[in-house]
């Protein structure tokens, strides 16, 4: 069985989001989203979760005029967030099972 991941280019990105390449680059920079593939800022991919924290960040940007530095900072305490979310959730099914069995 063959995993597909859906893929958006930067420049397709550029023109759902209106926003430039140079904001793209700086995203990428401050590791707030990464290309999937792509050897040149004009051939860069994005999957689909790279491509909705891209959305998340932009949103946070404006919402709360953050700088980069403040925006990637947001990112990645909203991610730990996320995984910690999922962690929780896995360990409460576990626990679940673990009373059920008793």
């Amino acid at each position: 069985m063959s995993i597909s991941i859906l893929r958006i280019s930067v420049r397709e990105l550029c023109e759902q989001e209106s926003i430039t390449i140079e904001q793209i680059h700086s995203l990428v920079e401050h590791d707030i989203a990464r290309p999937h593939s792509g050897k040149t800022q004009q051939d860069w991919e994005f999957d689909t979760t790279a491509a909705s924290w891209i959305r998340k960040a932009l949103r946070l940007r404006q919402d709360l005029e953050l700088d980069w530095i403040a925006t990637a900072m947001l990112i990645d305490l909203l991610r730990q967030r996320d995984q910690l979310e999922t962690e929780n959730q896995s360990l409460r099914q576990q626990l679940e099972r673990f009373l059920q069995d008793d």
